[in-house]
């Protein structure tokens, strides 16, 4: 699915880089606020939904490969985070829906999470 379509579904808008490609494909998703859990569980090219809106869960996005965050509950974003953002390569999104509501969007959107045991 097309990172525009994305953000239709959870009513995200881009904050960094202002030039971002909402052509950017994604079909899986993690959320997480552990940082460790991301480093840990998540796959190069998913989509990382969270509620940390500090410069290290943008850096480690880049570690990992993730080319787009979602921050959730309109968090405010600090300026560092947002020059993170745009060091790392990573798109920075943000949404007024919880975490939890975002998560069932995009699942209900057939969007599959990166770490399943079924």
């Amino acid at each position: 699915m097309k990172l525009r379509e994305i953000l239709e579904i959870v009513e995200g808008k881009v904050i960094a880089p202002e030039d971002a490609d909402l052509n950017i494909e994604i079909s899986k998703v993690a959320a997480s606020d552990l940082m460790s859990d991301v480093l840990a569980l998540t796959e190069p090219g998913s989509l990382l939904v969270t509620g940390l809106a500090t410069p290290q869960c943008v850096r480690t996005a880049g570690v990992v490969g993730i080319p787009v965050v979602i921050i959730v509950r309109n968090r405010d974003i600090m300026p560092e985070t947002l020059k993170a953002a745009e060091t790392a390569g990573v798109v920075l999104c943000v949404t007024k829906k919880g975490m939890y509501e975002v998560c069932g969007l995009l699942y209900t959107a057939g969007l599959q999470p990166v770490f399943n045991q079924g």
